[in-house]
C-alpha cells in the first residue's frame, strides 16, 4: 500500500514537468543561431601581391544543418580555386595592376548554404598590389667589327623586353668594356678598334661585354651580354622593322607607318641599296622614305578607291630587301590585308547635297505660291471691282426701261413705237447681261477666288512650317548620317507633292527668276546650314 502511494506520486509528478520539459525544448529550437561566415582574422588577410599565393578556409557558424556547401557566386576571377568544402586558393596574375594604377580592388561574393535550405552570401574585397618585374633579355646577334673603321652596333630591342611595359635604358658594366667604346642608354654601340685591340680579338677569340637592362622608374635590372667578334667573311646585312608583325591589317584612307633599321656586320658603309617589290601595282615607290643611310619609313596610306566594290578586302604582298657592295641580299616579307572602307566626306557630301536640293525645291515652291498669292489678290479686287459694274449697267438700264412710260407720250402713235424699242432695248441687255454674269465671262466669282487664295495661304504656311523643322533638324552632317534622315527627306518631299497643283493653277513650266543661292534659302528657312568650306 505503501508502495502504491509512491509510484502515484511520482507519477503526478513526472506528468506535471512533462509540458516544462517540451517547452524547453521549443525554446532551444527557436533560439539557433542564424548561419553566418566566418572569414580569416588574420590582419590584412585580403591584401595580396601579384603572384603570390593566397590559401584559406571558409567556416560557418549557426544555421540548422551541420552539411554546408561553398561556392562563388560572383567576381571569380581566372585561376581561382574554390571547392564546395570551403578551402580557397588562388595567385594573382601579374596584369592584374601595373605601375601607374598599383592596387587594383577585386570584389569577390562567397555563398554558403545548407541542406536545411538556408544561405549566406558575404563580399570580400582583395586588394592587388603592383609587382614589378624585372626586365628580360634574349640572346643577341654577335657585334662583328672591323678594324681601322668605327663600328656602329644597335642592341636589338626587340629581344630587349619589360613584361609590365615600362620604359627601359641600356646601362654598361664599364669595367668590362674596352678602351673606347661607348654605349649609349638606347643601346647603341660604337666601337673603333685599335691595331692592338684588333689583334686580341683576332688571337684570342671572341669575348663578351656585361650590360645591365634596367627598368624605369622602379630601377629593377637584368644583365645582358654582348658577344664582340671581328669579321671574318662578307656576311649579309640585318633589317629591323617596328612593328615586327609580318601581317598588317588596316582600314582605306589611313595611314600605315614600318620603321626600318639597317646594319652590316662588315659596316654599314657596305649597305648600297634597300627597296621593296609589290605584288600590287597600287602601291607607290615614293611609299619608301630614307630618313639616313641606315634608317628607312614605309609610309602609305592607301585611298577610299583602292580596294574596288564588291570586294571586302584585297590581300597582297609587298617584300623589303636590302643589298650590300658583294650583293648578299636579306629579305623581309609583309602580308597587306586592305579593308574596304565606305568614304565619309564623299557620304556626307552626298547626302548634304539631298538636303540642301529639297530646301532648294521647298524655296522655289514658296516663291511660286507667293507669285500665285498676288495673281489671285488682284484676281480678287478686279472680281469685285466687275461686280460693282454690272450693279450699275443693271440699274442704269432697268431705270431706262422704267421712265420709258414716262418720257413717252402715249396718245403719240410715233412715241408708242418709241417706247417698245426702248424697252425691247433695255430687257435685252438686261438679259444679255445677266446671262453673261452667270457663266463668269464678266468678272470672275469672289468666292471661288477666295477659296483659291485661302488654299495657297494654307498650304504655304505648312510648307514653311515643316520646311523650317526639317532644315533646323538636319542642319549637322552629325544628324544626316542617322538612318531615318532618308525617311525624313522622303516625308518632306511628300509635303511639296501638293494634290491641288490643279485647284491652284500653278504653271508645271514654271520657272524661278531668283538664283537659289545659300543666302536665299538662308533667308526662306533660318536653321539651314551651308556645308562648310573646309567640308567641301
Amino acid at each position: 500500500m505503501y508502495l502504491l502511494r509512491r509510484l502515484s506520486c511520482w507519477l503526478i509528478a513526472l506528468l506535471a514537468t512533462a509540458p516544462a520539459f517540451a517547452q524547453d525544448s521549443i525554446t532551444n529550437v527557436s533560439g539557433t543561431e542564424p548561419l553566418q561566415l566566418i572569414l580569416p582574422t588574420k590582419p590584412d588577410w585580403s591584401i595580396v601581391e601579384e603572384g603570390q599565393d593566397v590559401t584559406f578556409q571558409l567556416t560557418t557558424r549557426g544555421g540548422k544543418s551541420d552539411t554546408v556547401y561553398y561556392s562563388i557566386v560572383k567576381g571569380r576571377q581566372e585561376g581561382m580555386i574554390f571547392d564546395t568544402l570551403g578551402k580557397f586558393a588562388w595567385k594573382p596574375s601579374f596584369d592584374i595592376a601595373d605601375r601607374i594604377n598599383t592596387v587594383k580592388t577585386i570584389p569577390v561574393v562567397f555563398e554558403a548554404h545548407t541542406t536545411a535550405g538556408e544561405s549566406v552570401t558575404q563580399q570580400v574585397n582583395f586588394k592587388v598590389v603592383h609587382v614589378n618585374r624585372p626586365p628580360e633579355v634574349d640572346e643577341i646577334r654577335p657585334f662583328y667589327v672591323q678594324y681601322s673603321n668605327q663600328n656602329t652596333y644597335q642592341i636589338d630591342m626587340n629581344a630587349v623586353r619589360d613584361a609590365d611595359n615600362d620604359p627601359i635604358v641600356i646601362i654598361p658594366v664599364a669595367e668590362q668594356m674596352p678602351e673606347g667604346m661607348r654605349v649609349s642608354a638606347s643601346g647603341e654601340v660604337v666601337w673603333a678598334p685599335s691595331q692592338r685591340q684588333f689583334n686580341i680579338l683576332r688571337n684570342g677569340g671572341p669575348r663578351f661585354i656585361e650590360f645591365y637592362v634596367e627598368d624605369q622608374p622602379s630601377k629593377a635590372r637584368t644583365k645582358g651580354r654582348l658577344k664582340l667578334e671581328i669579321t671574318q667573311m662578307d656576311l649579309e646585312p640585318e633589317i629591323t622593322a617596328v612593328p615586327k608583325d609580318l601581317v598588317i591589317k588596316s582600314k582605306e584612307n589611313s595611314t600605315i607607318n614600318i620603321k626600318f633599321f639597317l646594319s652590316d656586320p662588315n659596316g654599314d658603309e657596305d649597305i648600297t641599296a634597300f627597296d621593296f617589290i609589290s605584288d600590287n601595282r597600287g602601291v607607290p615607290s615614293k611609299a619608301l622614305v630614307k630618313n639616313t643611310p641606315t634608317s628607312y619609313e614605309f609610309i602609305w596610306e592607301p585611298g577610299y578607291d583602292f580596294v574596288k566594290d564588291p570586294f571586302d578586302s584585297l590581300a597582297f604582298d609587298i617584300t623589303f630587301y636590302v643589298l650590300d657592295k658583294a650583293k648578299n641580299r636579306k629579305e623581309r616579307k609583309y602580308r597587306f590585308v586592305i579593308q574596304n572602307t565606305v568614304n565619309e566626306g564623299q557620304r556626307d557630301k552626298y547626302l548634304y547635297t539631298l538636303y540642301r536640293q529639297s530646301l532648294v525645291n521647298a524655296w522655289g515652291l514658296l516663291e511660286q505660291m507667293k507669285e500665285k498669292e498676288e495673281e489671285l489678290k488682284r484676281g480678287y479686287r478686279r472680281a469685285k471691282k466687275g461686280k460693282q459694274n454690272r450693279s450699275v449697267v443693271n440699274a442704269s438700264l432697268g431705270a431706262a426701261t422704267g421712265l420709258a412710260p414716262v418720257i413717252v407720250s402715249p396718245n403719240n402713235p410715233e412715241s408708242q413705237m418709241v417706247q417698245r424699242r426702248i424697252s425691247t432695248i433695255g430687257g435685252t441687255t438686261v438679259m444679255t447681261i445677266g446671262t453673261l454674269e452667270a457663266t463668269e465671262v464678266i468678272g470672275k466669282s469672289t468666292k471661288d477666288l477666295l477659296d483659291r487664295f485661302n488654299y495657297v495661304m494654307e498650304k504655304k504656311s505648312d510648307l514653311q512650317y515643316k520646311g523650317d523643322i526639317f532644315a533646323r533638324e538636319y542642319a549637322l552632317k552629325s544628324a544626316r548620317r542617322n538612318p531615318d534622315f532618308i525617311r525624313k527627306l522622303d516625308e518632306f518631299r511628300a509635303v511639296m507633292n501638293l494634290r491641288g497643283l490643279v485647284a491652284l493653277e500653278l504653271d508645271a513650266n514654271w520657272e524661278n527668276k531668283k538664283e537659289a543661292t545659300d543666302k536665299a534659302i538662308k533667308r526662306a528657312f533660318k536653321d539651314f546650314s551651308p556645308l562648310d568650306e573646309d567640308q567641301q
